[in-house]
């Protein structure tokens, strides 16, 4: 039954691909060819203001607290967490003699690696290109855009994209071929309210409407079961979770139709900077400054047939993480002369810095771990009990 199930959804990507069309952006490809947040991953949606006000903090304050200081910018503030950063940055990537051997051996050699291309928070993989990591690690590399990372990953039209944990990990459980290779980032999506709303905290939301933005079961509906469970707050129980477009939550909460959203930051920034919005609840909050948000995901079959490749793959995109963690300043401005973030260049500058790119496989795997639970309790995935399976299926470090 399962292998029929996976055949079902394998065809149905396919379609699906068709009709939308995947087309090779080539290599070194610039802001004309990348995709935008089609897939509502990244960071460039309506909403960013290129002269929104910014008032950096220099204390870390949880959404909830920030928003009744009125500090909104201390959420942004990076919390310290141990073991959390790959430190890649000086890695040199050049293949070694043995690597370089293993790699002839390999269907994949001789070919150009193929990498989902995103903006935003989700432009790693892009990053790399860009920053002439797949040629230094001995690899030649074309951007591939699309509308879905999982329908490219799934149907091998891509061998690596970064993309949310929490819109991969149901689709992998049930047989599409896709596995984590190695963390993205923390944070990059809050629940926002009305700022002269009654609701300040996640239990205020009890009995109302949320909008998931990209549709019930996908990564915004999953995000905010997590963000609700913490709170001891049940996503089906306690609340109503719907979908509502980004561009007309404000109206929706405005109606009374929802009471709060699930919202990239960049989004909701310059609205909560003009009144408009007040944010409740975030992946930035201390307790989800310790869990992986986005992750490196590479095709199943690409990683099992072409193990040296993956890991030289693994290791140009993780470097690229690591040079955007430590210039940040830098980082952004490429981001935005490449038209991979939108807005004001001091607000992204600040985002980009508390996502904290580049994260060990170690802080990715205890992420991982936790989650394939929570998923289980919450019913989320529904057909698999074993959350040491589920992380086995998942988890596929190749550094």
């Amino acid at each position: 039954m399962r292998k029929l199930i996976a055949l079902l959804m394998a065809l149905m990507m396919i379609f699906s691909m068709c009709a939308c069309g995947l087309e090779e952006g080539g290599e070194g490809s610039g802001s004309s060819t990348v995709i935008g947040d089609s897939n509502n991953d990244g960071q460039i949606e309506v909403g960013t203001d290129a002269n929104v006000e910014v008032n950096q903090a220099d204390k870390h304050l949880d959404a909830a607290e920030a928003a009744a200081a009125g500090q909104w910018e201390a959420l942004f503030v990076p919390v310290e967490v141990e073991g959390r950063a790959i430190d890649m940055a000086d890695f040199d990537l050049t293949p070694t003699a043995e690597e370089l051997e293993a790699m002839k051996a390999e269907p994949a050699y001789g070919r150009a690696i193929n990498y989902f291309m995103s903006d935003g928070c989700t432009a790693g993989p892009t990053m790399a290109d860009h920053l002439g990591y797949y040629e230094e690690a001995g690899l030649t590399a074309e951007g591939v855009k699309g509308s879905s990372d999982v329908e490219a990953l799934g149907t091998n039209q891509v061998d690596v994209a970064v993309g949310m944990l929490a819109k991969m990990m149901v689709p992998i459980t049930n047989g599409v071929d896709i596995v984590f290779t190695g963390g993205g980032h923390i944070g990059c999506k809050s629940l926002y309210v009305l700022a002269d709303s009654e609701y300040n905290t996640t239990a205020d939301l009890k009995g109302t409407k949320i909008s998931t933005p990209n549709g019930i079961g996908k990564s915004d509906y999953n995000i905010t079961a997590l963000l609700l469970d913490a709170d001891g707050i049940h996503y089906k129980n306690d609340v109503e979770l719907v979908q509502v477009s980004a561009d007309a939550c404000i109206t929706a909460m405005q109606n009374g139709e929802i009471s709060a959203a699930l919202l990239s930051d960049t989004f909701a920034y310059s609205m909560v900077k003009d009144g408009t919005l007040k944010c409740i609840r975030s992946q930035l909050d201390t307790d989800f400054a310790g869990k992986v948000c986005c992750t490196m995901a590479m095709s199943g079959k690409f990683v099992k047939e072409n193990p040296v490749h993956a890991k030289k793959v693994a290791q140009a995109v993780h470097k690229a993480h690591s040079w955007m963690r430590d210039n940040c300043e830098e980082a952004t401005k490429v981001l935005m002369e490449m038209g991979w973030n939108g807005g004001s260049e001091e607000m992204n500058v600040m985002i980009n810095n508390s996502l904290q790119f580049g994260l060990s496989d170690e802080f990715s795997a205890a992420t991982l771990k936790d989650f394939a639970a929570r998923y289980i309790r919450l019913g989320l995935i529904e057909n698999m009990d074993d959350a040491d399976e589920v992380f086995e299926l998942v988890w596929e470090p190749v550094l």
